[in-house]
């Protein structure tokens, strides 16, 4: 009797992976061996990338908020210190949406932070 293999969970298995792969230029999005190479690989970038996406926006919240900051004269570096002494607890985030859509509310946090 001949030995009987799953077709049916193999092929499905084989689908997905290549449902994964579509968009992929060349051969990598229709021939199952260099796919699935290239669907890890991208699994890989995926799984590392989400976490630089929280390094990349903290970067560009503190480059807004210093920006904002040398318009009242004051460095990034200062306006936080001065955030931190006072208790005043908000986050860079918040803090660089004010920088951007509400001047007049980051000049008044500014100016209590640093008491010009």
């Amino acid at each position: 009797m001949p030995r009987s293999r799953n077709k049916v969970a193999s092929h499905r298995r084989k689908k997905a992976l290549l449902r994964k792969a579509k968009g992929f230029w060349g051969r990598r999005k229709n021939v199952y061996k260099i796919a699935v190479h290239h669907v890890e690989k991208g699994m890989q970038y995926a799984y590392r990338d989400r976490r630089v996406k929280k390094r990349t926006f903290r970067q560009l919240w503190i480059t807004r908020i210093n920006a904002a900051a040398r318009e009242h004269g004051v460095t990034y570096s200062r306006l936080i210190d001065g955030l931190n002494k006072h208790n005043i607890d908000i986050n860079r985030k918040i803090l660089a949406d004010l920088a951007v859509s509400n001047p007049d509310a980051f000049a008044k946090i500014v100016k209590h932070a640093v008491g010009k």
